[in-house]
């Protein structure tokens, strides 16, 4: 399903590859708000980085894109003079983005299920269905992974037809249970989920931001899931440390 505001942003991200500074022109400048404590404020940052970023002949893959009440989510492929996956989200007032964030990590190789960080459905199936699915997700990351009720993933996910593609996980039911379980028995990897922020959905597919840390360190948690028939079927998701505040070039926050 398309949008005139998922082709704008659509528009938006391509333009990273030419560095055109007509490409922001969806952005107001005068009261877009900038969460990506690594780029200045306003449109006029946002150029700025787009055209740094065009001198190294990036290529920008949308693989899918969702939208929201005001709000348009995308999962992303993005070589640079790395290759990385990422989420971005863009709140909007009218026709225009007023506020940006996003979650960006470097990619990996697919994991042991063969499946790869973007790969798998990306049109939003079952529209009626958007409240009840954002609801599952929301008790989902509030009882499993905030509150590390392991116990209860038989209670959200489809154990029969469940489908991982984070690079470190397999397919299988006990795969992820290790992997929410602790460090001993998941590769002495810890990660903590502490918080919440946003659930944005569109039909099948719920974007979750979550904020916590991975091995000691303050990250922030992008988790897309696909829901059916009730049960989470499909997990994506992208893992980015938040630098500290001296770091930042803006004073709003990575949420």
């Amino acid at each position: 399903m398309t949008s005139k505001r998922k082709d704008q942003i659509c528009a938006l991200l391509k333009g990273i590859e030419t560095g055109d500074a007509a490409a922001v022109a969806v952005v107001n400048p005068d009261k877009y708000i900038q969460h990506n404590p690594q780029t200045q404020e306003g449109g006029e940052g946002l150029a700025a980085l787009f055209k740094r970023l065009s001198k190294s002949s990036p290529r920008v893959n949308i693989v899918r894109v969702f939208e929201d009440d005001d709000f348009v989510f995308a999962h992303t492929e993005y070589d640079f003079a790395s290759s990385k996956v990422g989420f971005e989200i863009f709140r909007f007032e009218d026709d225009l983005a007023v506020e940006h964030w996003d979650n960006i990590q470097p990619r990996q190789d697919p994991n042991p299920s063969g499946h790869t960080m973007v790969d798998g459905p990306i049109e939003a199936t079952d529209l009626d269905r958007t409240e009840p699915n954002r609801e599952i997700v929301r008790s989902f990351v509030d009882e499993v992974l905030i509150n590390s009720r392991v116990e209860k993933l038989d209670h959200y996910i489809d154990s029969e037809c469940y489908t991982e593609h984070n690079p470190r996980i397999a397919d299988e039911h006990s795969a992820l249970r290790s992997a929410l379980a602790k460090p001993d028995s998941n590769n002495g990897i810890a990660i903590e989920y502490d918080r919440m922020h946003r659930l944005l959905a569109e039909g099948s597919f719920v974007l979750c931001v979550s904020e916590g840390s991975l091995m000691g360190v303050h990250s922030a948690f992008y988790d897309l899931f696909r829901v059916a028939k009730g049960k989470l079927v499909e997990h994506w998701d992208t893992t980015e440390t938040i630098p500290p505040r001296t770091e930042w070039k803006n004073d709003n926050g990575k949420f």
